[in-house]
């Protein structure tokens, strides 16, 4: 059975940073974990981390990645299946960031608005030499994309069910499923945000 060490909040930032600055070029790294993990949340104290060492970065939310409403509610507002393999567009997120990122030399930060279900109208931005982008979501990892470093912030279902909003339980099945099958560079406890724990090596 794995071994976790915990980690204060301040310091889980400071080791993700650490880590990025270790990999040269262009970096994505992913933040795979519920909307009730807040992982953009981290992901932006990461980028503050690394901004203020000198290396540029951005945060990248999955849900400015959302496939349009006709599409991802189909079948419903609450189709667990939808939410697990329709509900995100993977595949823009590959073309327009993580592919672009590494090909072009630039990545768009946000496709599509959730809210106003129309597109997000926003430029891509050019890519430094040693950029990092840090893309945060539910279910990231499984699909395809060519991260370079990938964490996850692992949330049983009592938390899932605490922490998630009352109107969005339906998604709890699906993303324990998701997160069952998969596994990460960086793996973290997460029940209780404010005390993490990172799994040992």
């Amino acid at each position: 059975m794995a071994s976790f060490t915990p980690i204060s909040p301040t310091a889980l930032a400071e080791l993700l940073a650490e880590r990025v600055r270790a990999l040269p070029g262009r970096v994505a790294m992913a933040i795979s974990a519920a909307d009730a993990a807040d992982p953009m949340g981290l992901a932006n104290r990461v980028v503050e981390h690394l901004r203020t060492s000198g290396r540029p970065a951005h945060a990248v939310s999955l849900h400015d990645f959302v496939r349009q409403a006709s599409l991802r509610l189909e079948h419903g507002h609450a189709d667990q299946e939808s939410y697990r393999s329709s509900w995100f567009d993977y595949d823009a997120l590959d073309r327009e960031v993580v592919s672009s990122l590494k090909e072009q030399h630039r990545f768009l930060p946000r496709l599509w608005d959730e809210t106003t279900d129309r597109s997000a109208r926003v430029r891509r931005v050019d890519a430094a030499g040693n950029h990092v982008v840090l893309v945060a979501g539910p279910m990231l990892l499984g699909r395809g994309l060519a991260f370079d470093t990938t964490v996850q912030l692992r949330m049983s279902e009592g938390a899932l069910v605490r922490l998630t909003a009352d109107d969005e339980h339906w998604t709890i099945t699906p993303l324990l499923a998701h997160d069952s099958d998969v596994d990460a560079d960086i793996v973290v406890r997460f029940d209780h945000p404010d005390r993490p724990a990172v799994r040992n090596s």
